[in-house]
């Protein structure tokens, strides 16, 4: 069975090429173009992704190597300091007695804040020194306890005892704790970034 029995005139053969031309261009489009042009945006797609995780990777690491260079300061300096668990009181009585012991001294606890986990406690310090230099030590001893301390409105005056100068020192200390271990009791206040 012959389907065409006659040959194509060339009016025809254009048009047969030039249909041809248009599925070979239909065929590239759908299954080679439209899938080349998906693949490039999501590879940019995925390259935009892969350069903001770059960004945040840069970021903490950056952030890391602060930290570290925090901690390599810290680990340079003569003390280091560390806030102990609520509550050392204790261990701040025995720290300003030893420290104070051979002069005249009074301590007063003035007050306890809590704000979340950190506990702050506050001590009036009043204590004469025969001299600067050994004020000055006090003061050091103190400040670079083991116990996490500052220390604020530091007030001296001069005064003579029997022909000696002697130095009157008043000042507030306050020494950081936190709850993080500690065991809260009656002397506790509550906290007051809850009330807020």
């Amino acid at each position: 069975m012959k389907i065409l029995s006659r040959d194509f005139t060339t009016k025809e053969k254009v048009l047969l090429l030039i249909l041809a031309i248009i599925l070979l261009a239909l065929v590239y489009y759908r299954f080679i173009d439209i899938p080349v042009r998906d693949g490039i945006a999501e590879a940019k797609s995925e390259q935009d992704m892969r350069r903001i995780e770059l960004t945040a990777v840069n970021k903490k690491i950056e952030s890391l190597e602060k930290m570290k260079n925090e901690l390599d300061d810290i680990a340079k300096l003569k003390t280091v300091t560390y806030m102990p668990s609520y509550n050392n009181v204790k261990n701040v009585n025995r720290l300003l007695n030893d420290t104070l012991g051979p002069l005249d001294y009074v301590v007063t606890y003035t007050n306890l804040t809590r704000d979340a986990n950190q506990i702050r406690r506050n001590v009036s310090l009043q204590f004469t020194s025969p001299d600067y230099e050994t004020m000055e030590q006090v003061l050091r001893q103190i400040s670079e306890s083991e116990y996490r301390c500052l220390l604020d409105d530091l007030r001296g005056a001069l005064v003579n005892r029997r022909n000696d100068d002697a130095l009157t020192v008043n000042l507030t200390a306050t020494f950081y704790e936190t709850m993080v271990g500690g065991t809260a009791d009656a002397g506790l206040p509550a906290d007051r970034s809850a009330a807020n």
